[in-house]
């Protein structure tokens, strides 16, 4: 017999997600630190760099495994833009690097830092969750509802401690995000059996619970 799909609310389910109010609660704590130097500011920046570089090849392969080009079509308006909307000079991994080069960071320090472990494990996450398009869905939703306050709160110590106004990087999120969560909402609306929502559910809650431990993984090393 067919699997019945449910009605059920995959996004409020997510939405609802005590790991997402805990990963809040980590950015709030990182922010709120006090002024940071810019040796500690470098080293959140380098471990940053290596979700960011990898977040695009995440998004293509989640795009190869995904059966439904309803789906296709919301991944890869995300990939677009994370790519620079056709011109490779606004890609955010370009952003990045030139943004925090103009607020006096080196590239060795901002793309060239060696990955902790825990950042390993972020990004390790991301290529596994991507071996299918259930747990690649959780994951993607997952960072785009997070991923602006995690930029606010890099450009927060990045601004305390260079006095940078102009964050271009910080910019583009302000601008595209949005766009990304919506994407990302879209693609969850169709319906799952409850199974397919069960994978969904808990990759997002693996998701969340990987960034956590790369912020405290960052906080532990800058105190």
């Amino acid at each position: 017999m067919a699997a019945t799909p449910v009605t059920g609310d995959t996004l409020g389910l997510l939405a609802r997600n005590g790991l997402r109010y805990e990963l809040a609660s980590e950015l709030e704590e990182l922010g709120a630190l006090a002024p940071l130097s810019r040796a500690q500011v470098a080293v959140v920046l380098g471990q940053w760099y290596h979700p960011l570089h990898y977040f695009p090849v995440f998004l293509s392969r989640l795009i190869a495994v995904t059966p439904r080009v309803e789906m296709q079509t919301h991944i890869s308006r995300i990939l677009w833009q994370e790519l620079g909307a056709g011109d490779s000079k606004k890609a955010h991994e370009i952003i990045y690097v030139s943004t925090m080069a103009d607020a006096g960071f080196s590239r060795d320090q901002v793309a060239e830092a060696a990955p902790f472990e825990d950042t390993e494990r972020l990004t390790a996450g991301y290529e596994q969750a991507s071996e299918n398009y259930l747990t690649g869905l959780g994951f993607m939703y997952s960072t785009e509802v997070a991923d602006l306050a995690m930029v606010s709160t890099i450009g927060k110590l990045v601004r305390r401690c260079a006095g940078s106004r102009d964050l271009p990087w910080v910019d583009i999120h302000i601008e595209q995000e949005p766009d990304h969560v919506e994407s990302s909402r879209q693609a969850l609306k169709p319906s799952f059996t409850a199974e397919e929502q069960r994978q969904i559910v808990e990759s997002g809650e693996e998701m969340w619970g990987l960034w956590i431990d790369f912020f405290r993984g960052i906080k532990g090393a800058i105190s």
